[in-house]
């Protein structure tokens, strides 16, 4: 399998943010430089990037459809995106915006018969199911949504093999522990869910520091890795990455 390194931005109220384990009241502004900073991922190399919105994450009714629009005419980088994903028409109008692939998260752990019907009519390749995952006590690895405020009823395990059953291509998997956190990615996760779905480009996302960890995600069989704060911050080249 094919791997993808995905420089990510996430978005809230025009700037560039990023979140301490999903927690709106953590957060660290990097500037309102959007457009430069997508421009520079694709003068670095990159085919793809990660876009989040996160005032629609929290609120619904995603914001950023001419962001979107505007990154991928002046980059011509395909573009993966979600937040606030509620109904077939956002997906829709996602893809008419320019995505190339909608992340779906909260409603794929809320109502999977819906989102299976995405998959069907939209194309496995235009959908990415995200399932960011937090560990019980108990070990079991359970789904919190709307914006990791609530936990759904089934586990990690169950859900993730019911859309590796009716279709889906690519999973993104976020350990919430780890986000925002440099702490590194959860290998082991990573390597479970690649042996639970074979076939599955898993995306690490969640705690990426350096090229050590690029490298072990890679190592891990996963399909890709988002990089988000170890980019914004300087402690990872994106052109180190790529050429992992």
């Amino acid at each position: 399998m094919s791997f993808t390194v995905y420089p990510a931005l996430d978005i809230r109220n025009g700037a560039v943010v990023r979140l301490v384990q999903g927690d709106y009241n953590q957060q660290t502004t990097y500037g309102d430089d959007v457009l430069p900073r997508a421009q520079g991922f694709a003068d670095a190399g990159a085919t793809w990037m990660h876009l989040v919105d996160l005032d629609a994450a929290k609120a619904g009714g995603y914001t950023l459809a001419g962001t979107l629009g505007a990154i991928s005419a002046q980059t011509g980088l395909k573009i993966q995106t979600g937040g606030g994903v509620r109904c077939r028409d956002d997906v829709a109008a996602i893809l008419s915006a320019g995505a190339s692939r909608v992340v779906v998260g909260s409603v794929a752990v809320r109502d999977p018969d819906t989102v299976i019907g995405w998959l069907a009519e939209f194309g496995a390749e235009r959908i990415t199911i995200a399932l960011d995952t937090r560990q019980g006590e108990d070990g079991v690895w359970h789904l919190p949504v709307h914006g990791w405020t609530e936990t759904g009823d089934v586990t990690l395990d169950e859900l993730a093999t019911r859309y590796a059953q009716a279709g889906m291509k690519h999973l993104l998997c976020t350990d919430i522990a780890r986000d925002g956190m440099l702490s590194g990615p959860n290998i082991d996760l990573y390597k479970h869910l690649v042996a639970l779905l074979p076939g599955v480009a898993v995306q690490a996302s969640g705690g990426v520091r350096d090229l050590a960890d690029v490298a072990a995600a890679k190592a891990a069989g996963c399909g890709g890795a988002v990089l988000g704060k170890a980019l914004l911050e300087g402690r990872l080249q994106l052109t180190e990455a790529l050429a992992c």
